[in-house]
Formats: C-alpha cells, structure tokens, sequence
C-alpha cells in the first residue's frame, strides 16, 4: 500500500507540517495608518522564532502596540514616528513619496494600508531609486526594480541580523532544529531515490528510471512531479 506524497500530506493538517504559531510573538506589520503625525518608543527587543530578524516591540502615544523588524543602530528607549512629516530615520514609517530617494527601507507595502509586506528578513534592505507621475521605483535585495504607488508606506533603515547566513551550520543536526522551529521538513529526498511506495519515480535498484519522467498533462495534484510538460525530451538526433 502506498503512502501520500509529501506535496499531499501537508493537506491533511497533521502536526509535522503544522506551523508551530503558538511559540510565535506575533505578525509584524506598521501602525494603523493616519493622517497625523504619530510618536512612539520601543519598548523591548526579542527574539521570534518564526523570523529572522530580531523583533522591536513599539508602543504609540494612542496606545496602539506593533512588532517591527528591528533596524541596525536601533535601541530600547529611542523614538519612533509614523506618518507624514516624520524625519526619516532608522524605523520611522513613511509613505513612499516623501521617503528622499537612495534612502535604505524594509517593509514596504504593497497596497497602502496593508501593514508591509516586501524586504522583512535580517539583514535585508531596498532602496528608493526614483519617483515617477505613475509611482515610486523601488530596487529590491533581489536587484529587481519595482514600482509601488507613491502612498504605500515604509519604514527606514537596514533590517538588523545581517551576516546571519554566512556562519555555516558545520553539522546537519543543527540544520534539523533550525528547520523544526518553524515544521520545515528535512531532509528533503528526491523522488527519483525513494521507493517505489512512495513516490511516482520511486523503484527500481538504480536513481535513473528507464523511462521519461514527464508529467501527464491533466495529472492531478501531488502527481505533478519530474518534468512538468517541456516540449521535448531526449538527444536531438541529426544534428551536430
């Protein structure tokens, strides 16, 4: 009897695919927008297991509370503003249009009002390289340039925890409870190498198949594995 396959099984909602949301401080996201200029002060800085980044506790003087991405230089204590008019310095949110361009921001919006949805991990920033009648362009870590329109807001700075990739992990042990802090699976295995209970391109004693690994056209889901639909397979023949 087979099994399901891993795309399958995450479906089911059982708990090794389950995000562990409960161990989570919470989303982050900017403050409520408004039309007036609003302070706040960060109150705390902590860790979340379900981000990257280090995470700034932020308390407005209406007593709205957010999490933040923290950004580098940032301390407990220091002010934050919010709004038109606000000074851009580190982790003050701002629309899009009065942001000067070549200045560094992270969590950027999409749609205004949406609390930020673009550059949100550690180390990462974009910057603002121009303002157009039809939007603000925008060049991401990805160097993709995009244009969001001139209202959505962002906050200013580099988001702190850079250089988190580049200390190796040396042991996959320690690559197995960083990727169980948020249900990651892992290891991850090729279909290819399983048996054949367990996937499609399962079996045989070898890892290469004897046969074409193309998806059926109207395969469905969980069966859609090897190579979906190409134009062609195998050697040209005839030709040099």
């Amino acid at each position: 009897m087979g099994k399901n396959l891993i795309q399958q099984a995450r479906g089911t909602g059982s708990p090794t695919y389950r995000s562990p949301s409960h161990r989570f401080r919470g989303s982050i996201q900017h403050a409520r927008k408004s039309d007036i200029l609003i302070r706040g002060e960060i109150v705390d800085l902590m860790h979340c297991p379900g981000h990257s980044a280090p995470l700034a506790f932020i308390r407005y003087e209406n007593g709205e509370e957010t999490l933040a991405p923290a950004a580098e230089g940032i301390r407990v204590g220091d002010e934050v503003t919010v709004g038109a008019g606000a000074e851009p310095q580190p982790m003050s949110v701002l629309p899009l249009k009065d942001i000067p361009e070549g200045t560094q921001i992270h969590n950027i919006e999409n749609q205004p009002g949406d609390g930020g949805k673009f550059v949100r991990s550690s180390g990462a920033a974009a910057r603002i390289i121009a303002k157009l009648p039809s939007g603000v362009v925008v060049l991401l870590p990805s160097k993709r340039q995009k244009t969001f329109p001139p209202e959505c807001r962002a906050s200013v700075g580099v988001i702190a925890g850079g250089g988190r990739t580049e200390k190796p992990l040396v042991k996959a042990g320690k690559r197995y409870h960083k990727m169980r802090a948020r249900n990651k699976l892992y290891p991850l295995v090729s279909g290819a190498s399983m048996n054949a209970v367990d996937h499609p391109l399962g079996g045989t004693r070898s890892s290469r198949k004897g046969r074409p690994t193309i998806s059926p056209k109207n395969a469905p889901p969980g069966r859609k594995v090897g190579m979906i639909r190409p134009r062609r397979t195998g050697r040209r023949k005839g030709k040099a």
